[in-house]
């Protein structure tokens, strides 16, 4: 992120940055946007006795409620900059396999072209049976958010990642490391795991073919044209192949959600014997059920006019533009919105029913 970061700057191109890690220290570069600004990671794990997975999720969770807000400042910002650049947690399941991750990924994907970029340790993956685990988790992830991926081979300052790109292409040459290896019997790729890993080299192969793989060194900026070229590329991609697709998804989404609502809405009304004022004798239809957003889109933001704040981004120091001291915090909204949901339920469903009667 840091490189990317700089070498976007040395282009005069600065980016948006975005931190979506909650757990981290300290970070190498200026994010516009800082979920340590509103979430507080380390109070999360006391208030609600969790572990450190636990704690990133419930972060996340927190910080996904006002996903709108973070899309109408990046919408703001959107004809300054050419790129938005997101830092994950670390822990790739705590973001890739959680609702707050789709939430924030399909909202981001909705509103955006959006490519995923996948990092591997290129130093570590000479072993084909880590080279394939990392092929495998990149294909779940390509599975689960349905979005452009770049393979990122990173480290070749200390490891070239030449043989990455050729066990990708060719998988005789991947075959013929894996009898090598089968030879020495101290290693992995002897026996079952290397007839496994020989079924799934096979299987992965047309995986391959949709996948852009570029090698980068973060250490010596080796590499990023080429991923910002693979990155116009996807964009591309993205433009032809995916956004049509996910237009009809997220409308698919939104209907089934509407009628979802209209039918849990229209059965508790009638459970607690609340009728249609304009019509006393008329059951509730869910024709009448609309959604009431908050007119303020941005409430608790504090815009930035530079795209590299100079700060020390640590717990102690917030001011990136999501920032509490001017606003209740997404933490205690969270605990209001829990707070309020145990009142007067009957009340609330008849302001309800009076505003979609007025609409």
């Amino acid at each position: 992120m840091q490189r990317l970061n700089s070498h976007l700057h040395a282009e005069k191109k600065p980016p948006y940055v975005i931190n979506l890690d909650p757990a981290v220290m300290k970070v190498p570069f200026g994010p516009n946007i800082d979920i340590r600004d509103s979430v507080n990671y380390k109070k999360v794990m006391e208030d609600y006795n969790l572990g450190p997975n636990g704690a990133i999720m419930t972060s996340l969770n927190l910080f996904a409620t006002k996903i709108d807000q973070v899309l109408s400042l990046v919408e703001k910002r959107a004809p300054q900059v050419e790129h938005v650049i997101i830092d994950t947690p670390g822990q790739i399941e705590c973001f890739i396999w959680s609702a707050s991750g789709a939430i924030i990924t399909d909202a981001l994907a909705s509103a955006f072209p959006t490519v995923i970029a996948y990092i591997v340790d290129t130093p570590r993956t000479t072993s084909p049976a880590t080279f394939m685990s990392n092929m495998l988790y990149a294909c779940s992830i390509l599975y689960k958010t349905k979005l452009p991926m770049i393979v990122v081979f990173n480290k070749t300052d200390v490891q070239d990642a030449e043989f990455a790109k050729e066990w990708m292409s060719d998988f005789e040459v991947f075959q013929q490391v894996l009898r090598e290896r089968e030879e020495d019997e101290t290693t992995e790729g002897s026996g079952y795991m290397s007839s496994l890993i020989n079924s799934m080299s096979l299987m992965l192969e047309e995986f391959y073919k949709h996948l852009d793989v570029v090698g980068v060194s973060a250490l010596t900026g080796a590499g990023f044209d080429d991923f910002l070229a693979a990155v116009d590329n996807k964009v591309e991609e993205y433009n032809r192949d995916y956004k049509t697709e996910r237009e009809q998804v997220m409308k698919q989404r939104e209907e089934e959600a509407k009628e979802r609502k209209a039918k849990d809405l229209t059965r508790l009304m009638k459970d607690i014997g609340i009728k249609d004022e304009k019509d006393p004798k008329k059951d509730i239809q869910e024709e009448v059920i609309s959604d009431h957003e908050d007119d303020d889109e941005t409430s608790g933001f504090i815009e930035q006019d530079e795209f590299a704040p100079s700060r020390e981004h640590t717990f102690t120091d917030r001011q990136g533009e999501v920032n509490d001291e001017t606003d209740a915090g997404i933490q205690a909204r969270y605990q209001e919105a829990l707070k309020e949901s145990s009142g007067n339920r009957e009340e609330a469903l008849r302001k309800l029913l009076q505003q979609a009667n007025r609409g």
